[in-house]
């Protein structure tokens, strides 16, 4: 792990956490691909209020990145890369766009927590994500569900 806060984030965890110790070191994220976005994001994770995120899989594909799996520990970062908290996964699904429900888009936390919310942040930042590499998004594209706990 190269981010020197998220190491010291994730030693202070072990130092609690003797169990946990074999797990291989988490990845360091920020949420989004803007500052006003990442800095919510992590804010609303370290309340307690985020306890979900989603992913495209032709993001995760292009970017050649592991798909993530229960279990896997994430230190979340603000967008200056500071770490914020560490969660876990508890669950990973992958659904298609148009299945995303109203629970699900509530466990994301962000804005009024409803799905017209979800549906309007999130088909923007899959344009910007896949335009980046010639991809438009489509209500058929596989989303990478993670639900989370905080742990630390």
């Amino acid at each position: 792990m190269e981010n020197t806060s998220a190491r010291n984030m994730w030693g202070d965890y072990l130092d609690k956490h003797l169990e946990d110790a074999f797990h291989e070191a988490p990845k360091t994220m920020h949420f989004y691909d803007n500052e006003q976005d990442a800095n919510n994001c992590a804010d609303l994770t370290k309340k307690g209020i985020k306890k979900a995120f989603s992913s495209s899989l032709l993001g995760i594909q292009h970017r050649k990145e592991k798909l993530p799996k229960i279990g896997d520990f994430i230190v979340i970062t603000n967008w200056e890369g500071e770490a914020q908290c560490i969660i876990q996964l508890t669950s990973v699904t992958l659904r298609p766009y148009f299945s995303i429900n109203e629970s699900y888009a509530e466990k994301e936390g962000e804005g009024d927590k409803s799905l017209a919310y979800w549906k309007k942040v999130h088909w923007e930042y899959y344009t910007r994500e896949l335009g980046s590499f010639g991809r438009e998004p489509r209500d058929s594209m596989i989303i990478v569900c993670q639900e989370f706990k905080k742990v630390f």
